[in-house]
């Protein structure tokens, strides 16, 4: 954990939440529940990381925060709300005289990372936007399988269903998991086969978009 001196990098401080909360940004007025702050962790995580900013309230204004306090909990949230346990980096910044922690969450080298919900169980979760919000059965499958390194996509060729899929995504953009098992009337394990391995070899990729999971083609092909 650095101290970085005030007159240094205030201004990196108001850059920051001149942006407001996104996809890799989260304010936190203060850390009073370990479990809650581990979801946070486990939405960035399994996304491609992010930070909080505690002492920030959601409109910006900068409260300040006990930074030991406040990384006790973090670092609690982190290590025993979150399976497999994350790594933070923390980082206490003096504002306006007052204390702002930024937490760095990286991307989760094993995923999926999961946090208790509020009944206790564990899910994972995904950051969207300014939200993190519980990553649907078939990417939590897909995430599964992406850290096995060692087990190479079963899939060698395109079958007649996946190739359906593929000339549809062409050409309207995204279909939900249920979509998909009616247009090549196949059943959801099929269904999920096909996702999982062309997700493996980088051909689709899953968004989210009003509150469901879309299959989509990866704009990085």
């Amino acid at each position: 954990m650095t101290t970085t001196p005030a007159m240094a990098h205030s201004n990196y401080i108001a850059t920051l939440i001149e942006q407001g909360e996104h996809e890799h940004q989260d304010f936190k007025y203060q850390i009073s529940d370990a479990r809650k702050i581990a979801r946070s962790i486990s939405a960035f995580a399994n996304n491609s990381g992010g930070h909080l900013l505690v002492g920030v309230k959601d409109n910006g204004r900068i409260v300040g925060v006990s930074s030991d306090e406040e990384m006790y909990m973090v670092e609690q949230a982190a290590t025993m709300y979150c399976q497999p346990a994350q790594k933070l980096q923390f980082r206490v910044f003096r504002v306006e005289g007052k204390s702002v922690l930024k937490v760095d969450i990286a991307e989760a080298q094993e995923k999926p990372v999961k946090a208790p919900d509020e009944n206790g169980n564990w899910r994972a979760y995904y950051r969207v936007a300014d939200e993190n919000i519980l990553a649907s059965n078939i990417h939590v499958k897909v995430m599964s399988h992406d850290h096995r390194t060692d087990e190479p996509p079963t899939l060698v060729s395109y079958t007649e269903r996946e190739q359906l899929l593929l000339d549809y995504l062409q050409d309207h953009g995204g279909i939900t998991l249920n979509g998909f098992m009616k247009l090549a009337h196949i059943s959801h394990y099929a269904a999920e086969q096909s996702v999982v391995n062309l997700a493996q070899l980088h051909i689709i990729d899953l968004q989210y978009h009003n509150g469901h999971c879309l299959i989509t083609l990866n704009d990085k092909n």
